[in-house]
């Protein structure tokens, strides 16, 4: 049986475990096509890529996700990896099928200009997607997780990408949804792959005290289950784990060693109603003291994933802490599997709407929704959906007068607190009262306050003071919203201003850039209505003038190359270096064609020096730039654009048997940072009588420092003997020359 056979085997019997009765031949068809689909193709592992899209499936079995959410499982990589398209998914499957593979497609076929657009169009892609129907974020956490739990196949560099980016955005998803076994676990691989040291180190203390650990919780848990069944309270007590990266953060956020996280040791009781919660509440009370401070009650208010239950710290017979939490059997499921226990299409009722329950546990996703929207500058984008998302995991409860709860990020303002319960309090507010008593607008909102916002219709509306205030992206998006509809027609004016100033300091003018069929190009890239919109967004600041500018520049350069060929650009500069005197010697060291003197540039996106291989590039109007024939930007040219190289080869001068002139050259050295290493690569460049043009040097958060150095070389070998001395010094991991 061939493995992935085993495997297919495997999900199966897994589905019979929730879905007994259900027809596998779905299933077993997505397997075949998958199979076969991708059947060429390796993971980094060297395993069969069809384990990756079982394995994906398997984990959304264990969720006890429906039948379509398992097939679009193994699905999820045919339409971006395979020769598959959408239409033959919806056509060999169904649309709905097909809707769940295309949402978690990536939009790596697409044309975007860096890594961070890309990254940026991907999130705006898959959060519509998992407003049209949740599942594609589901499926997109399980392949995230299997990926993480393979990762370590991949490069350290890629290893510390993916794990960071897991961190920032799919382990707080799988937070706000609710899901913790997902959560957890991805929290503690990338955990392992940004700080092994600590990840390691932590591991092995918390060994040495399982034993201890274990003896105590069992000792707690024998204590209370005797007392329960005294009280005739049916349900499940046991150990709880806590995991590593949660620890972690405790100690470090807090400050505190690890005999100092109370939580360590922990009791979890599972019982059958909420009336037993509270009942075994009552019985650990009276065999133990409870620590002051420390008791939540998140049945009575649940966080916003729809976690409850009842947590405490309680004082042990040795005198050592440890916590309990309560719950019922329902809170547990939803503990674990969050969003996907509730999901209406478990029982295959797809055309069943959600409860109004239910949709409101996803009223963040459609408040992401709106302010994308407004949302052009793609880092603004990414930075704000990391706050967004991770802001959720520390919440502060708040009551208005009238005793509803209001569920807040940590360090919210009055203002957030107005612009939650509606846009009209927020924009008509002139104070605060916080219990009973007058507060500023930047007070910071405590748990348990009672918060009564004071409005009037006189009020001017908010103040653009108030986006540095306010901490929810909900209450800033509202204030931006309100600028935009108030002051309209001054944003418009505003924004023709700002980027017709911008289209100056470029160099062209409103004619040049300013034609309908480009501005139709920039309102349908950011999705506005018409002209106007777009100057209105640059006005009040929700489009940055420079993208458009720069948009229009793109096009306006793309016609002007249409008009000139290569041909054209060359013949041109041939009749003008013929215009110019032979010399025997170039000035610059570079014989372009035959020709002596010329004007020549050295390009500083890979800094040729004498013994590279070089090639020319006719630019317009500024002679030669001499680039290497490896350097990035040559090997990326269009077929158009080679039409403009040229040969080029060194003539440089000798003195003593040396090269007299010296040339740039940028090297990147890659360490292990620690004290005195700076130092050590200065005294080595020294030694070399190298003379350093550029220094600069940055730290990233696993220790990994990362050197540029420009310097002034006079030939390859020169440099490669530079190189070569600087790798003997203890923990530098690699160097490599800069290159496009």
């Amino acid at each position: 049986m061939a493995i992935g056979d085993e495997l297919y085997q495997e999900l199966v019997e897994r589905i019979k475990t929730y879905h007994p009765a259900k027809d596998y031949d779905m299933v077993e068809k997505a397997y075949r096509l998958a199979a076969d689909a991708h059947k060429e193709q390796k993971r980094k592992s060297g395993e069969p890529y069809i384990i990756h899209p079982l394995k994906v499936a398997y984990i959304l079995a264990e969720l006890e996700l429906d039948m379509e959410s398992i097939v679009a499982g193994i699905l999820h990589d045919t339409i971006e990896d395979t020769p598959y398209t959408y239409e033959d998914i919806s056509n060999i499957f169904s649309e709905e099928i097909a809707i769940l593979v295309d949402g978690v497609t990536k939009l790596g076929k697409l044309s975007y200009s860096t890594k961070e657009e890309i990254q940026a169009e991907n999130y705006r892609k898959m959060f519509l997607a998992m407003a049209k129907d949740i599942r594609v974020i589901l499926i997109k956490l399980a392949d995230r997780l299997h990926n993480m739990r393979t990762l370590n196949y991949m490069t350290p560099e890629k290893q510390r990408e993916k794990a960071q980016e897991t961190l920032d955005i799919y382990a707080p998803l799988a937070h706000r949804l609710g899901i913790s076994k997902i959560r957890t676990e991805m929290e503690d691989l990338c955990f392992k792959y940004l700080n092994p040291d600590a990840y390691f180190d932590l591991a092995a203390k918390i060994e040495k005290k399982r034993i201890e650990r274990e003896s105590f919780v069992a000792d707690i848990v024998k204590e209370v289950r005797t007392k329960m069944e005294e009280a005739g309270i049916q349900g499940k007590i046991e150990g709880r784990s806590k995991h590593f990266f949660s620890i972690y953060k405790k100690m470090v956020n807090q400050n505190k060693t690890l005999d100092q996280i109370y939580d360590l040791f922990a009791v979890r009781a599972i019982v059958d109603t909420v009336k037993d919660c509270y009942a075994v509440l009552g019985i650990v009370h009276t065999m133990y003291k409870p620590m002051p401070g420390r008791f939540k009650d998140y049945i009575a208010m649940p966080k916003p994933n729809m976690y409850q239950s009842l947590h405490n710290t309680l004082i042990g017979p040795s005198g050592q802490p440890f916590e309990i939490q309560i719950r019922t059997w329902e809170m547990h499921r939803t503990s674990e599997y969050g969003i996907a226990a509730h999901w209406k299409y478990k029982e295959g009722k797809s055309g069943d709407k959600s409860s109004s329950k239910e949709e409101a546990k996803l009223a963040w996703l459609r408040q992401i929704l709106e302010w994308q929207k407004d949302m052009s500058d793609n880092k603004e984008y990414l930075d704000t959906i990391k706050l967004d998302l991770n802001i959720f995991t520390d919440q502060v409860y708040a009551f208005t007068p009238q005793g509803e709860v209001i569920q807040l990020p940590k360090g919210s303002t009055p203002i957030d607190f107005a612009y939650m319960i509606h846009s009209a309090v927020g924009n008509k507010m002139v104070g605060a009262r916080v219990n009973n008593r007058m507060v500023t607008i930047d007070y910071k909102i405590q748990n348990g306050d009672i918060v009564e916002i004071m409005t009037s219709q006189n009020s001017k509306g908010p103040s653009r003071d108030w986006l540095t205030l306010v901490k929810s992206s909900q209450a800033r998006t509202k204030i931006k919203q309100w600028f935009k509809k108030e002051e309209k027609e001054e944003n418009i004016i505003r924004g023709r201003e700002m980027i017709l100033a911008d289209m100056r300091k470029k160099g062209y003018q409103a004619s040049d850039l300013l034609r309908p069929e480009w501005q139709e190009l920039v309102i349908a890239k950011y999705d506005f209505k018409n002209w106007d919109a777009v100057l209105a967004a640059i006005g009040y600041g929700g489009l940055k003038e420079g993208q458009v500018v720069n948009r229009l520049r793109d096009e306006y350069l793309k016609e002007q190359r249409k008009k000139q060929t290569a041909e054209d650009i060359l013949q041109d500069f041939e009749k003008k270096v013929d215009q110019k005197p032979l010399k025997k010697k170039s000035k610059s060291g570079i014989v372009v064609e035959g020709i002596g003197d010329v004007a020549v540039r050295f390009s500083k996106c890979c800094s040729p020096v004498p013994g590279d291989e070089i090639v020319g590039f006719v630019t317009r109007g500024r002679g030669v730039t001499i680039h290497r024939t490896d350097c990035i930007n040559v090997l990326n040219l269009s077929d158009e654009e080679r039409g403009r190289l040229i040969n080029a080869e060194w003539d440089v001068q000798y003195t003593h048997g040396e090269v007299a002139a010296s040339y740039l050259a940028e090297i990147r050295v890659i360490a292990n940072d620690r004290v005195g290493l700076l130092l050590e690569i200065s005294r080595h460049l020294a030694d070399e009588d190298i003379s350093v043009k550029g220094f600069n040097i940055r730290t990233t958060k696993d220790m990994t420092a990362i050197f540029n150095i420009t310097m002034e070389i006079r030939t390859k070998d020169q440099l490669e003997r530079v190189t070569k001395r600087l790798r003997g010094i203890k923990d530098i991991v690699d160097i490599e020359r800069v290159t496009g």
